[in-house]
């Protein structure tokens, strides 16, 4: 096996592949454990959701964001609430200001179809 082209002379040593292989795996299994998969945690709201609920919801993406997750809120309209998109753009601004101690905003307000979005991450 070829352990190093590009020396001079190329250095080369005599061992069994399978065995190899199988350390390789290994390496590889041992590093994707120690690895942090990132996780989205939605929060979908109304544009004309209470002050108490808000808070609620905030206290969830709270404790999801000290988990390290990512947390998507997401603003649904319906029917006429289409009109008044002011109102969502609102929300997500009084959502960011009563996280912004702890997270920042990663992708801001976006419009798609009849929701608006916006991403947080931990700071």
């Amino acid at each position: 096996m070829e352990i190093a082209p590009n020396a001079d002379p190329p250095v080369c040593k005599i061992m069994d592949f399978g065995k190899y292989n199988y350390e390789l795996s290994k390496k590889d299994k041992i590093s994707k454990k120690k690895q942090h998969t990132v996780v989205v945690k939605e929060i979908r709201m109304r544009p004309k959701t209470d002050v108490h609920d808000l808070e609620f919801k905030v206290k969830h993406a709270r404790a999801f964001l000290e988990q390290k997750n990512k947390v998507k809120f997401t603003v649904q309209f319906r029917g006429r609430e289409l009109a008044y998109k002011e109102f969502g753009e609102q929300l997500l601004d009084r959502v960011s200001e009563m996280l912004e101690d702890i997270a920042k905003i990663e992708g801001y307000r976006k419009f798609e179809g009849r929701n608006m979005t916006m991403v947080m991450v931990q700071k």
